[in-house]
């Protein structure tokens, strides 16, 4: 039987990478049946991908993948800035040369799914090097600030992002490793909030949805 975590992760990642987009039902009864656990168990996966804002449970309606608006996108992100910026001189005082290794590690992975055009792939290896830079400030309760805030990202980047978002355009992470190599703390902080600011302003808000095969997505 797959854990109740597994799932959690299969659903939030299919959202995130807008194999389930907004507005798409998920009847508790075809989930249950589909990962083989009882209506019960997930429901609770439901509820937790609810109060972390992925999706939207109504009475007599079930769920659905949470729309995110516009203004969310940019509260969001405003939010991002602020924190990820502000992490910066906690990274840059807990920065070791393993730190560096993990991270290009990361950024060879993103920019490969780039190359192949596999613009999921892109999105959930940028949002995996903010939340692993994130760890390096050794601040728990940040670090979880970032998570929730890059993956509720990486759902706004699937619905209203275009190739601008995870291209070239914002910035490759491999410059702001190198700033942090060097001890460059300003234009390290200058980097990450430019970085995000051009993430923020490539966002197209007019996508539309399409209809999908729990069977085939979870297969």
């Amino acid at each position: 039987m797959i854990q109740y975590d597994a799932i959690y992760l299969k659903i939030r990642d299919a959202i995130v990478t807008q194999q389930l987009v907004p507005g798409v039902r998920l009847p508790e009864d075809k989930l249950a049946e589909r990962f083989k656990v009882s209506r019960t168990a997930i429901r609770k996966v439901l509820q937790q991908l609810a109060i972390e804002r992925f999706i939207t449970i109504q009475p007599n309606k079930g769920a659905e993948v949470r729309t995110p608006s516009a203004t969310e996108a940019q509260e969001v992100f405003e939010s991002r800035i602020l924190i990820e910026t502000g992490l910066i001189p906690a990274i840059a005082n807990h920065w070791q040369p393993h730190h560096a290794e993990n991270l290009r590690k990361i950024i060879e992975q993103e920019d490969r799914a780039k190359d192949e055009n596999d613009f999921a792939a892109a999105i959930r290896y940028t949002a995996l090097f903010h939340i692993e830079l994130a760890k390096v400030a050794n601040n728990d309760t940040l670090t979880q600030f970032v998570e929730q805030l890059a993956f509720r990202s990486s759902l706004i980047i699937a619905v209203f992002g275009t190739k601008h978002s995870v291209g070239c355009d914002c910035g490759s992470h491999i410059e702001l490793i190198s700033l942090l190599d060097n001890g460059e703390v300003n234009a390290a902080k200058t980097w990450m909030e430019h970085h995000l600011e051009i993430i923020q302003n490539s966002l197209v808000f007019d996508k539309d949805n399409k209809a999908v095969d729990f069977d085939t997505l979870f297969h």
